[in-house]
């Protein structure tokens, strides 16, 4: 079943819910198309890699150029951003790290993220995760509560006592508590960092989406298939790979210098799977062996063979 043009995605959302979590075609392009469906774009990538051309410390305007680069090779915040949207950037802000040791979103890409959207005309654009450490110490220590309020985006700090039990209808999560103010957006732009992770090997763009739930304790009975059953609830539209600067080892917490690794890559797309088995090579690893990228194939939610996508790739000097 697809969204009617005339409808926002919290309504259709609501919809989904109510008759129990329709299955959608995450290909469809009516799901990651703004525009008039009428008039539906020509063929549009599915995914886009930008890396500069020298590995130098990651700086806010490489940050910003790199980004800017993979949405427009994706067609444009407006492939994804009608005007007066209200849009959700969910990076990872999950630890009190500072920007330099990539344990967190790089800031300068969650920025340029919502000024792009704003630039497409959307209403509102709020930034939160759920982090581990102190919320106000992580935003603010990270950069991206600072960086998020100079292009007028509001960052928000998720309440525990805010989160509703959801209808997940996965294989192993039946219902689990969901912040409600994310799946309300009418976009939700997910935005990890690419990192080395101590339980599931790599913490990419599907794993990010444990960041809009609690109790994740529950998540550990299962990562591969919780993972995958809370992104198939998510329905992705568009994630954003931050490997600006990777965490190779120590993860998810990091905090030494030498784990970091300056790749100065952004990567982007409407394929949740397939970018994951990109950042999972940036880290050395074969994805066919990441339990969660597996899953997600299983899932059906994407390819790992991201090459056989639509792809365009540019290196920026």
């Amino acid at each position: 079943m697809n969204p009617p043009a005339n409808k926002s995605r919290r309504n259709f959302l609501a919809r989904t819910l109510a008759i129990g979590g329709a299955s959608l075609l995450f290909d469809d392009w009516r799901l990651v198309w703004a525009g008039d469906p009428k008039n539906p774009p020509a063929t549009l990538a599915d995914m886009a890699v930008a890396r500069l051309a020298q590995s130098t410390a990651a700086s806010e305007s490489t940050a910003a150029h790199l980004t800017e680069s993979v949405i427009t090779s994706l067609g444009g915040m407006t492939r994804f951003v009608k005007r007066g949207d209200v849009v959700w950037i969910k990076p990872n802000i999950g630890w009190n790290r500072r920007p330099e040791q990539a344990a967190n979103t790089n800031p300068d890409v969650v920025s340029t993220l919502a000024r792009l959207c704003f630039d497409a005309g959307a209403k509102k654009v709020k930034v939160g995760d759920y982090p581990c450490n102190d919320p106000r110490e992580s935003y603010e220590n990270s950069g991206i509560g600072p960086a998020a309020r100079r292009v007028g985006a509001d960052p928000v700090y998720l309440e525990k006592s805010r989160f509703r039990k959801m209808k997940i209808a996965g294989n192993r999560l039946n219902e689990h508590p969901v912040y409600p103010e994310i799946v309300e957006c009418d976009l939700v732009i997910n935005v990890p960092v690419a990192k080395h992770h101590s339980a599931t090997t790599v913490t990419l763009c599907m794993k990010n989406y444990m960041g809009v739930v609690e109790n994740r304790r529950a998540f550990h009975q299962d990562l591969p298939t919780t993972i995958a059953d809370i992104t198939r609830f998510m329905k992705p539209r568009l994630c954003v790979l931050d490997a600006t600067r990777i965490l190779t080892a120590h993860g998810p917490t990091g905090g030494d210098i030498k784990d970091v690794k300056n790749l100065n890559i952004v990567a982007a797309g409407i394929d949740i799977v397939a970018l994951d088995a990109f950042g999972s090579e940036l880290l050395g690893h074969k994805p066919e062996t990441i339990g969660t990228i597996k899953m997600g194939e299983q899932y059906g939610l994407g390819k790992i063979d991201y090459r056989k996508l639509n792809l365009k790739e540019e290196t920026l000097s």
